[in-house]
């Protein structure tokens, strides 16, 4: 025969919903925290990289700078090619041939960027299923 302790002590079922979401908030609060310390540490790597990406970028602008010097100097080639000032526009004519060619195509690749018309389409179907509606 049950008495009244025992049933005291056993949980009712707003109890156990209330000691679940409480679990799950717990859970969730520190499945975040856990995010925040991994994302933070990786931040930090990322940073690190994206600085020394920036320091090597910075380098091949000044190897670029001194490989165009030597294709000036090869173009006179000790006062018997052609003189300096050609030889210099000869060069600054190559980089503005290569710029237009880069800014042809990225023009052209800009103009084949597309709405993402699929997703879209899929985004607006989202309430309407939620609402236990279909799409003939």
């Amino acid at each position: 025969m049950a008495t009244n302790q025992d049933h005291n002590t056993d949980p009712t079922i707003g109890r156990l919903v209330h000691d679940a979401s409480k679990d799950i908030s717990t859970l969730i609060q520190k499945e975040i925290q856990l995010a925040k310390s991994e994302l933070k540490v990786s931040v930090q790597a990322g940073g690190i990289g994206v600085g020394l990406f920036a320091g090597a970028a910075f380098i091949l602008v000044l190897a670029i700078i001194m490989l165009s010097f030597a294709f000036v100097y090869l173009i006179h080639w000790s006062g018997s090619g052609l003189d300096l000032q050609w030889a210099f526009l000869i060069v600054f004519g190559f980089y503005l041939l290569v710029t237009a060619l880069l800014v042809f195509i990225g023009v052209r690749k800009m103009k084949q960027v597309r709405a993402p018309e699929r997703a879209i389409e899929q985004g607006r179907e989202i309430p309407k299923a939620l609402k236990g509606e279909t799409s003939a």
